[in-house]
């Protein structure tokens, strides 16, 4: 066991220190450093949480390595207040920050450099409207003890509170002391306390080199428990127990994913779960996934989403996307192992199910962008636009299908030998279409079975090719046969629904027919309490439903939901559904009252829509 260790350490190792140089290869249009010139390796971050006045009070230290006659290293800043700027030699005065072309890039800090030069000291605080910085009130926890504070720097937002060279494709290493008020406990995407410091002052090390998306802190009023020796929940104590009984599972998951595609790198893997304002799911921070409350059904049901983040330690964490236009490169390949540990733990049936609906949820996305959208090709076009508007259906369900119809060509042995190889080939390095192309052609496929596979189109032309393999759920066409029981009978056995999970009550709601009645829904309702249930997702569709059937009944505990929730995968889809049947009104009125709950990545998006 031990040389086998000391020989995967050792490849890891030299993989992580060649990738400095293979990060050079590929600027980023949406950062402002010259990969070729100067680029960042260590950080060492000093930090005071100041909660009254919602801001971080910092300094940056920055270790890099530079060309031969470089005079300037370049960073990414966004509404940043930079106090002063040293190095090694003392203070720097002719410093300049340079607005960016577009708005979201932020400014573009310069800082002279010479070949004395060591490190780039920076002491800066945080604005109080930087989006990726979320202050809560104490009423807007859990358990109404005090404040809460938590970061979401994906795609570029890191610059908002941290000035950076702020690329997926540049990787650093990091240490941090953080000072937050008594009784809070500090976690980061590193290294991590379970006990609150008496004195409130934290420290981190993350070993590994992450890009900057993956810098992550959160504060607040928190407890830990243990699930075995690696893995554990952070959570506000109220909610900590039924977490933990949720994601019990956790420790199969990552056994599944190690005897899929190599060792976990990371040390420890544990989940932190925020407040409902988090605007997504989960958030692969290494070390700590930030996951959404919204995931705990109490049934295990929706687990598929930490089996997504796990993933993500390799697919993404591991091998990175060079920038945003490569995005499917981290999340295509993560549905694809996602769904390959929740079949190795649930088995092939329940997978098919979770493709199916991925399947559904990529049709309708294509209906929504169009099939000859330019947004709907794998290979990106975003240089001039906000990468947000990268994030979508496409990369993760279209990339899928890639990887899923390329498996069915060659085999599954040979897909994940070929997998295996790529996660230990490229460790710690970033991941261009173009690059993954290339060792695709020279490891797995023949031109000719690239050529078959349309590899090409896949990747860079609108829509989904006809050799797309579509998943076929046995359990799903028993669910469709029940709908059409229903419109029958008025009514479904119940030797059947009790066996059935979330996702067949979904693909339940989802093939309803289009000429139900607010009569039916009603019955339905009385039937089996959607508009009671305790399940986010099942709760999400019967909303869409409702909204579009007027069915006022559910309008209330509608409301609810908006107010209490900031997943935007929920609200955003919610408020769409409310301008499309004519309750701008009651969109406005429950807008006004919710936003400050939402973060500003949801936000951004629902800002957009409102008249």
């Amino acid at each position: 066991m031990k040389p086998i260790l000391l020989i995967t350490l050792l490849s890891l190792l030299f993989a992580c220190n060649n990738k400095s140089v293979d990060s050079m290869a590929v600027n980023d249009p949406h950062s402002a450093a010259e990969f070729d010139v100067a680029t960042v390796t260590s950080l060492d971050w000093d930090a005071e949480i100041d909660f009254e006045n919602q801001k971080i009070n910092a300094t940056a230290l920055w270790r890099f390595k530079a060309e031969n006659g470089a005079k300037i290293i370049y960073f990414d800043t966004k509404n940043l207040n930079i106090e002063e700027i040293s190095d090694n030699n003392g203070p720097i005065s002719n410093w300049k920050l340079i607005p960016q072309k577009h708005s979201w890039l932020g400014e573009n800090l310069s800082v002279p450099i010479d070949a004395k030069t060591v490190f780039i000291k920076i002491k800066y605080t945080t604005s109080q409207e930087a989006p990726a910085l979320q202050w809560l009130l104490k009423s807007q926890t859990a358990d109404k003890k005090g404040p809460f504070l938590f970061t979401q720097s994906q795609a570029i937002l890191a610059r908002t509170w941290l000035p950076c060279q702020d690329s997926p494709g540049i990787r650093f290493h990091y240490k941090a002391r953080v000072k937050v008020p008594p009784g809070m406990l500090a976690l980061m995407s590193a290294t991590n306390p379970t006990a609150v410091s008496p004195s409130g002052i934290y420290t981190f090390e993350q070993k590994n080199a992450i890009p900057s998306y993956l810098m992550a802190l959160a504060v607040g009023h928190l407890s830990y428990q243990a699930i075995d020796d690696r893995s554990g929940v952070y959570a506000e104590e109220s909610i900590l127990k039924k977490s933990v009984e949720e994601f019990s599972e956790l420790p199969k998951m990552i056994v599944a994913a190690e005897n899929l595609y190599g060792p976990y790198t990371w040390g420890k893997y544990d989940i932190l779960v925020l407040p409902p304002s988090f605007p997504f799911g989960g958030m692969e921070n290494p070390v700590l996934t930030f996951a959404t409350p919204t995931i705990i059904a109490g049934d295990k049901s929706l687990t598929s989403l930490i089996a997504h983040e796990l993933a993500h330690s390799w697919s993404g964490n591991l091998v990175t996307n060079a920038n945003w236009n490569d995005f499917w490169l981290n999340e295509g390949f993560t549905v694809y192992f996602e769904r390959r540990i929740m079949e190795s733990i649930y088995g092939a049936e329940y997978a098919e199910m979770l493709a199916l609906l991925g399947y559904k949820d990529l049709s309708s996305t294509m209906l929504e962008f169009g099939y000859q959208s330019e947004d709907t090709r794998l290979k990106l076009k975003l240089d001039d636009r906000d990468p947000d508007d990268g994030m979508n259906d496409i990369a993760y369900e279209k990339g899928y299908f890639l990887l899923r119809t390329i498996e069915h060509e060659v085999g599954r042995s040979a897909m994940d030998t070929f997998l295996r190889r790529y996660f230990h080939r490229y460790a710690f390095q970033q991941m261009t279409t173009e690059k993954f192309i290339s060792y695709l052609k020279k490891e797995l496929l023949s031109e000719e079975d690239y050529l078959k596979l349309k590899i090409d189109q896949w990747i860079y032309e609108a829509g989904v090719p006809e050799n797309i393999h579509i998943p076929k759920s046995e359990r799903f066409a028993r669910v469709e046969k029940s709908v059409v029981d229903w419109r029958e009978k008025k009514q479904l056995s119940p030797e059947l629904t009790n066996t059935w999970s979330s996702h067949e009550w979904l693909h339940f709601l989802r093939n309803l027919p289009s000429e139900i009645t607010v009569h039916d829904m009603a019955l339905l309702d009385q039937q089996y309490g959607f508009t009671k249930s305790g399940n986010s997702e099942i709760l999400f569709e019967w909303f869409k439903l409702g909204i579009n059937k007027k069915y006022q009944p559910c309008f209330p505990s509608l409301e609810q939901f908006l107010n209490t929730v900031g997943r935007r995968k929920f609200i955003l889809p919610l408020y769409k559904a409310l301008l499309e049947n004519d309750y701008v009104d009651f969109a406005k009125r429950v807008y006004s009252a919710s936003r400050m709950n939402y973060h500003a990545v949801a936000t951004q998006s629902i800002d957009a829509i409102l008249p």
